[in-house]
């Protein structure tokens, strides 16, 4: 079975409640119906349940940018999976490369989020990538494959298939740079076959939905989308204008 690739808009810290009402409203009168592909909104978290409440499409979903690994407690500023369950999320960011190098994430902790994703039923995007110095130094697959075994740590098998990993890496976050199609398939297809390892199963690694971000742009998202191992995209700054976004959501 053919996967069905997810496009998802990560709005950082873009967008007041009434722009982001705005704009959902406006790209899903725009998209036609999607047959082969989904569409993840993930707001602000202020704007996430009016958002939530402007969705009105199944083949759109909601997301999340962070949480925390607990379910309640004395955590001032911290938002648990529970809550994101609760405002209508289905799916959360981990582990963006913003979080690991401005906020100080680790490892260890992003697989607190992880775990505590999955007991409150969300689905984790997990985020990996490499640094321009660690590419540079020929250290990609390295980076990558300690960031998904220790992410992943002690996930079991059918957890593991409710799973999305976004390969991004960070020298083309916001640069302009976009890996070329060859080297983004080359590192996804490395990401496959570490899941399979992880996981033991081939058929959870040929199930799992990868997605490229990093400078993706309507001008460069057919040509990313041809390759048979990227299932999706994360799309940061071309997904703040409907007509960029809804274009990156029509790749041919």
């Amino acid at each position: 079975m053919a996967r069905k690739s997810l496009v998802a808009a990560n709005w950082k810290m873009h967008k007041t409640i009434s722009e982001a009402v705005k704009f959902v409203e406006e790209l899903q009168k725009l998209v036609e119906s999607l047959d082969d592909r989904e569409v993840l909104i993930v707001p602000p978290f202020t704007a996430l349940h009016a958002v939530g409440n402007a969705l009105n499409r199944g083949d759109f979903f909601l997301g999340a940018q962070n949480c925390f690994w607990e379910e309640k407690g004395a955590y001032t500023g911290e938002i648990s999976p529970v809550m994101l369950k609760d405002v209508g999320c289905s799916y959360v960011l981990v582990g963006h490369s913003e979080r690991r190098n401005i906020f100080g994430e680790t490892d260890e902790m992003i697989s607190k989020k992880v775990k505590a994703l999955l007991r409150a039923g969300l689905s984790p995007v997990l985020c990996v990538g490499e640094k321009l110095e660690e590419r540079e130094a020929g250290q990609t697959f390295q980076v990558v494959e300690r960031q998904l075994k220790e992410g992943l740590l002690d996930i079991d098998v059918q957890s593991l298939a409710k799973i999305v990993i976004a390969y991004e890496p960070v020298w083309a976050i916001g640069t302009g740079k976009t890996a070329s199609p060859a080297q983004a398939q080359e590192v996804h297809t490395f990401i496959r076959s570490t899941i399979e390892k992880i996981s033991g199963d081939k058929s959870v690694a040929e199930g799992l939905r990868i997605l490229y971000g990093g400078s993706v742009k309507p001008d460069n998202v057919d040509e990313l989308m041809k390759e048979p191992d990227i299932d999706g995209l994360l799309v940061g700054g071309a997904s703040l204008e409907v007509s960029s976004f809804k274009r990156i959501i029509e790749y041919r």
